[in-house]
């Protein structure tokens, strides 16, 4: 019995080898201080690093950072959250060229990340808080599924970025019978 449950997680592992989950998501703000502040007083976040500079130079974070995001980079700041299950946030301020806040809503005509989402359970209240902490409420709160009661909405930091609210979890959604 104890080769066969080897045998059972050898194969679980072996199946799912290109990915384990979600690590983090990267999110550029203009402001830092104030963008980590925000996300753990309204969104709940847990602060892991303070705000680091990482220069572009010949360090090792120096060369990662020029390998990423090209030879423009000069300097840039960065801290690190926790959304409490394991998925981190990384927040970037490019301070060397400084990054500009984009004036479209959502340049959907062009490839890239659209949004991070969260899961709370009062939208309503969270919308409300967002809009009076500086950020925006987008959108109105749908229900998603016809008759179901999952419950969206679009809001923005008061950087401009996009947060989809969810008032179930993701799997518990989209694996919801019809």
């Amino acid at each position: 019995m104890y080769i066969f449950i080897d045998m059972i997680l050898v194969t679980l592992m072996t199946v799912n080898m290109n990915t384990q989950g979600a690590n983090h998501v990267a999110v550029s703000v203009p402001h830092l201080d104030k963008a980590v502040k925000w996300y753990c007083e309204v969104l709940g976040f847990i602060k892991l690093t303070e705000p680091t500079e990482i220069v572009a130079d010949n360090s090792r974070l120096g060369s990662i950072v020029r390998d990423c995001f090209g030879p423009s980079i000069r300097k840039l700041r960065i801290a690190h959250l926790s959304f409490g299950d394991h998925v981190g946030l990384e927040l970037f301020e490019f301070v060397e060229p400084k990054a500009e806040r984009t004036t479209n809503h959502v340049e959907y005509s062009k490839t890239s990340f659209l949004h991070i989402a969260v899961t709370c359970h009062n939208i309503e209240q969270l919308a409300k808080q967002i809009a009076e902490s500086g950020g925006k409420q987008r959108s109105n709160i749908w229900e998603l599924i016809n008759g179901k009661p999952f419950k969206i909405a679009f809001c923005e930091d008061p950087f401009g970025n996009i947060i989809e609210l969810y008032s179930h979890e993701f799997n518990q959604v989209w694996n919801a019978p019809k």
